[in-house]
């Protein structure tokens, strides 16, 4: 293959997002985990079916950082995940001391990679990726709003019974119950969505979008959602492998965008070979500018909480 990805964590997001980017035929994979034997076994598992699916990608596994050297993207999945009763902000300070050794060894053995961040709670822990690996902006990337906007889009041809391929979607602001759901933007074949579904209705996806994650967690009982996660990293990966200029809802750190400045926030980018290399600013409404705020001030109250990094 022509690219590398590493991806920390051999979990079920971990190991989901090696297996779709290997089967896409995108790039060699490397799945680092602290159980070495757990990444080398699933990497295993997974070329073994190589021959049943056709794909040539390699994907190889274990303990040791020094087989991620020249990576072009590392994704990173490894923490704690949420349990039902658990909020984002109960997983702040064990997983940033994670992120921060994780980081540390990707920055020594890739030192010009592009980090995409899946560890929640997920805007702090993009936050604490940029301080340790020293990256510009556009190389650090968090994995929040294409999930989110894929949750929203699919409550919204369920509603329709319509085509998941027709409805286009964003969702903008923190990772969390305070994201902002934008139906004004979302359309169904270029249909604005106001026009095809009444405002109960939308406000009911809208919720039902904000508390995605937990829905799933609910249902799991342990652990959480990683099919959907794992599809929103590839649609990333891909997207900055193949230099597509694809407009994509990311966790950016902004600098003035939005009115917003020292923070990462959901909203939509442009990826491409560089990462991310350009912040999209919509036009917003009174209640959407204050509903923003609202998440960039939660998202605010994490950060200032992160232990000393």
């Amino acid at each position: 293959m022509q690219y590398k990805v590493t991806v920390v964590g051999a979990g079920n997001v971990g190991a989901t997002t090696a297996q779709r980017i290997a089967e896409a035929e995108l790039a060699d994979v490397v799945m680092v985990d602290v159980l070495a034997d757990l990444a080398t076994g699933k990497a295993l598992d997974m070329m073994e079916a190589a021959p049943v699916l056709g794909f040539n990608a390699k994907i190889t596994g274990g303990g040791d950082y020094a087989p991620t050297a020249g990576s072009d993207v590392c994704v990173v999945t490894s923490g704690l995940a949420r349990k039902p009763g658990m909020s984002r902000d109960d997983l702040l300070a064990k997983n940033t001391e994670i992120i921060k050794e994780v980081t540390t060894q990707l920055v020594k053995h890739s030192p010009h990679t592009i980090i995409v961040m899946v560890t929640n709670p997920l805007d702090a822990m993009c936050e604490v990726a940029r301080r340790v690996s020293g990256f510009p902006r556009e190389r650090v990337i968090g994995m929040a709003g294409v999930l989110d906007a894929a949750r929203m889009r699919w409550f919204i041809a369920d509603a329709l019974k319509v085509s998941v391929e027709d409805v286009d979607a964003f969702v903008l602001g923190g990772h969390g119950d305070t994201m902002v759901p934008l139906p004004r933007y979302a359309t169904v074949n270029g249909i604005p969505l106001p026009q095809l579904l009444p405002a109960e209705t939308i406000e009911a996806i809208n919720t039902r979008t904000r508390n995605g994650g937990i829905e799933i967690v609910n249902y799991y009982k342990q652990g959480s959602a990683y099919y959907a996660p794992s599809a929103a990293v590839l649609d990333m990966v891909a997207a900055i492998l193949h230099d597509k200029k694809k407009i994509l809802p990311c966790a950016v750190y902004l600098q003035g965008e939005y009115g917003l400045e020292g923070l990462f926030v959901g909203v939509p980018a442009v990826l491409g070979r560089k990462g991310m290399e350009k912040v999209i600013e919509l036009e917003l409404s009174a209640d959407e500018k204050a509903a923003l705020q609202k998440s960039a001030d939660a998202v605010h109250e994490l950060v200032h909480a992160l232990p000393s990094v």
